[in-house]
């Protein structure tokens, strides 16, 4: 089969490898429909993690092909949503749904290892399958099933994790659909006034069109501007989804006190200071969370299909899995107004 995988920083490229096999008695095979590239993506293309020879992808719904001999809730034929968090299937953690939690063997991602390939390809093996798979109403879209594998799932927890109260002041920064979801989500759960910060102008736009107001982080400092716009106090939650050091003591100086910080953008520096005594003396919460994708879709499916949540679209382009170099490249350099790239493996 077909499969992207990295050859290097900044190259990747299709290649034949061979076809998946189960990871065992309780796996499946998942002829893969639609993937989409993340922002987490990112950090092996830019090379900030290693990644020669990992096959990436992991935002991936399918068909099942193939189940093993322990697999009993799903079967073949089966349209799957696929959890992009695995874990052992088996301990209180996973059966609850989140894998962060696992202690039969500890957390995966797909495709964050070279033992564990990912779905940017023709069809990927997925371990523990009752625990990671989950069919999909048919009146669920591709595009909103993809969205459930991890974007919408982690706006979703980021807002959750925020301490959002009914009429509070809500500031998202960085614009990209995970924070466009965490803004969605805020307003689900009753965000008052919600500001939003980015540098691109068209993700100001967009967010202004959902209804916040944007913040252009290249017209001065940001907290300075988000506090000239609460009257000195600062948002009561901060939402950061970017993953850099600026943003993140952005987001720590924004929080007004007694405020939250809600992190889900990933920042790989092992080293950033946090200024504790500032924190300390503020009451201030901070959070980094790694969604549990698993357990937010009892809560995010029913509120897709009756119309209570309808995700923003954010797929920007469409392309066919042998030009995967294109697209993250593209993606990579928010060229041609990218936002997401969504990819056909059947093309």
């Amino acid at each position: 089969m077909r499969a992207v995988v990295v050859n290097g920083t900044r190259d990747v490229s299709v290649e034949k490898v061979a076809d998946p096999v189960l990871a065992g008695p309780d796996g499946a095979i998942v002829q893969v429909t639609a993937s989409a590239l993340c922002g987490s993506d990112l950090h092996f293309y830019e090379g900030e993690f290693p990644a020669v020879g990992l096959r990436p992808g992991h935002e991936v719904v399918g068909t099942v092909v193939e189940v093993g001999a322990d697999v009993g809730r799903i079967a073949v034929g089966d349209r799957v949503l696929v959890s992009p968090v695995i874990g052992c299937g088996r301990c209180a953690g996973c059966r609850a749904g989140n894998p962060i939690d696992c202690v039969g063997g500890g957390v995966r991602v797909l495709g964050g290892d070279v033992g564990l390939p990912g779905g940017h390809a023709e069809a990927v093996a997925v371990p523990a399958a009752d625990a990671w798979l989950l069919p999909v109403p048919e009146d669920v879209s591709v595009d909103h099933a993809v969205l459930l594998t991890d974007a919408l799932p982690t706006g979703w927890t980021a807002a959750t994790r925020a301490d959002i109260s009914p009429g509070a002041t809500v500031l998202v920064i960085g614009l990209g659909p995970v924070g466009l979801y965490a803004l969605q989500a805020a307003q689900v759960l009753g965000a008052g006034r919600i500001l939003a910060a980015d540098r691109v102008p068209e993700r100001l736009a967009m967010a202004e069109r959902l209804g916040a107001e944007p913040i252009d982080a290249t017209r001065g400092d940001l907290a300075e501007q988000v506090r000239a716009a609460t009257g000195g106090l600062g948002a009561d939650a901060v939402i950061e989804a970017v993953g850099q050091d600026a943003t993140l003591s952005a987001a720590i100086a924004s929080v007004r006190s007694s405020g939250t910080v809600s992190v889900v953008g990933v920042d790989a520096n092992f080293a950033f200071p946090i200024a504790v005594p500032l924190l300390l003396i503020r009451n201030v919460t901070l959070r980094f969370t790694t969604a549990p994708v698993a357990a937010t879709w009892p809560t995010l499916i029913p509120l897709i299909r009756y119309g209570r949540l309808i995700p923003v679209d954010v797929f920007t382009h469409r392309m066919p899995l042998s030009e995967a170099a294109a697209g993250y490249r593209t993606f990579a350099d928010r060229t041609d107004g990218c936002l997401k790239v969504l990819f056909d493996p059947t093309r």
